[in-house]
């Protein structure tokens, strides 16, 4: 504060006698002009009237203002053109912006350019140009020259497919493939691979789920070093290294025979075919593995089974097994000549061909086998229960968590083949709760169960793992 401010906000304020003469004029009129109302109002011929109509303009007045405070009350603040502060949150969007922002969609998109400088950035320009936003890029160079980009877009929800597919063959692009996308991709090349490789590192089944998943849309086949047979398989000899032809690649299977997977709509890039190997050089060098994980469930009647992953070391007792089971048991599980039943056991043990869960009794006998078997697209499911343990309730515990396993590989659906006659396989088909199919093809019958996105667990109020288990036998 200076001293002139200060000097005279120490100063006393004079009395300004002007202001009170003013004041006390303007009480004189209004005292006059209430008399002369007074008198108009009592003395005048509608004095009365004047006097109610003057009421009902104040209430209509005092009416309208408190609806006219109410209504601006609530609505927004104007727009100001000052500038905001800095430290105050931002507004909100609003508008044709945050409409557009709600309104997108995912598309993945794989495109051949020339490689050479400024082919990407035209690319990127064209997309930018249509309102695209560009999420992720991976590029798979070509040995023939030119370069694969990969691209995971958010685009507006009304850009079609063939508008983006024309501006990026404007803008150089050839070759051009788009799909439609989901939140599943939005993770990154480098985690999801190794998520794959350690899938596969726990369990050798996982190998032709983790190729579907890294290559995308393909059809995976194995095929065994020999036939049912015994003779050699024709297609099963590839190279250690491996081959890549467009749109077919061929890996050698470390467990015998060879791994083909076919991709028409979309040819193999030499990237693509490296990431393959590695995860088929990895299963080799881990060799044969199966999760041990177990279950101990307690039937209706008291007699307790184990619920376990089989494979090749299960072969001798799933042999003893079939010399269990009656001719009508094997006929209706193999749908062919009894005498082949046990050629088949070598493909169904083997972890490269599905997954199989095995039921022993308490002795460690076993007694029922269900297999989840990978079909290149399709996915079958098969049950084949010893008779003396027949409609006890395993076919269909052992069903519902085959079809688990199928829904937890990303399965849209699962078909048993059968016969009419075989009613425990129909009966826990419908036991699913899910939407079925039926196909009869000369005689067969083929059930189809269409997968949805919740996994099918056991039903058994009575199940126990085998640590609870034991837990319950300890005396306290």
């Amino acid at each position: 504060m200076t001293d002139r401010s200060l000097a005279s906000a120490q100063r006393p304020h004079r009395h300004h006698w002007r202001r009170d003469l003013v004041e006390l004029a303007a009480l004189f009129c209004a005292v006059a002009v209430a008399d002369a109302i007074a008198n108009l109002v009592v003395h005048g011929p509608r004095g009365p009237i004047l006097l109610v109509a003057s009421a009902i303009a104040l209430l209509v007045t005092a009416a309208f203002h408190t609806w006219w405070a109410r209504r601006h009350s609530h609505a927004p603040p104007p727009q100001s053109t000052a500038p905001s502060d800095p430290t105050s949150p931002p507004a909100a969007a609003s508008g044709p912006t945050a409409t557009a922002t709600a309104t997108t969609s995912l598309w993945r998109m794989r495109t051949t350019v020339r490689d050479e400088p400024g082919s990407l950035a035209a690319v990127c320009t064209a997309l930018a140009r249509s309102g695209v936003d560009i999420l992720t890029l991976q590029t798979h160079p070509l040995p023939e020259g030119g370069t694969v980009d990969e691209f995971l877009l958010r685009a507006p929800q009304q850009l079609a497919s063939a508008d983006l597919t024309r501006a990026i063959s404007g803008a150089g692009g050839h070759s051009t493939w788009i799909e439609r996308a989901d939140a599943h991709d939005l993770v990154d090349t480098p985690t999801r691979v190794l998520g794959l490789a350690t899938r596969t590192a726990l369990d050798a089944a996982e190998l032709p789920l983790a190729l579907r998943q890294l290559l995308g849309r393909c059809t995976i086949h194995s095929i065994p070093a020999t036939t049912l047979s015994g003779r050699p398989n024709l297609g099963a000899d590839a190279p250690v290294e491996g081959v890549l032809e467009a749109t077919v690649m061929r890996l050698c299977d470390p467990s015998g025979g060879a791994i083909t997977v076919e991709r028409p709509y979309l040819p193999f890039t030499p990237t693509e075919f490296a990431r393959a190997r590695a995860l088929v050089e990895l299963d080799a060098r881990l060799g044969p593995r199966v999760p041990r994980s177990q279950d101990v469930l307690t039937l209706p009647e008291g007699n307790e089974i184990t619920v376990r992953r089989a494979d090749g070391s299960d072969q001798a007792a799933a042999r003893a097994m079939h010399d269990r089971c009656s001719e009508r048991t094997l006929g209706l599980r193999y749908h062919g000549p009894v005498v082949d039943a046990d050629r088949y056991l070598g493909h169904l043990l083997s972890p490269r061909f599905g997954r199989t869960l095995a039921a022993t009794t308490a002795s460690g006998k076993l007694v029922a086998l269900g297999h989840l078997l990978w079909d290149g697209d399709e996915t079958e499911v098969a049950l084949l229960i010893e008779d003396d343990w027949q409609r006890r309730g395993i076919g269909s515990e052992l069903l519902r968590r085959l079809i688990a396993m199928a829904v937890e590989a990303g399965c849209d659906s699962v078909y048993a083949v059968t016969q009419a006659a075989n009613t425990g396989m129909v009966a826990a088909m419908r036991g699913l709760g899910l939407p079925l199919d039926y196909q009869i093809e000369e005689g067969t019958l083929v059930i189809t169960a269409r997968l949805d996105a919740t996994p099918v667990s056991s039903r058994l109020p009575y199940e126990l793992g085998r640590d609870q288990q034991a837990a319950a036998r300890r005396p306290h």
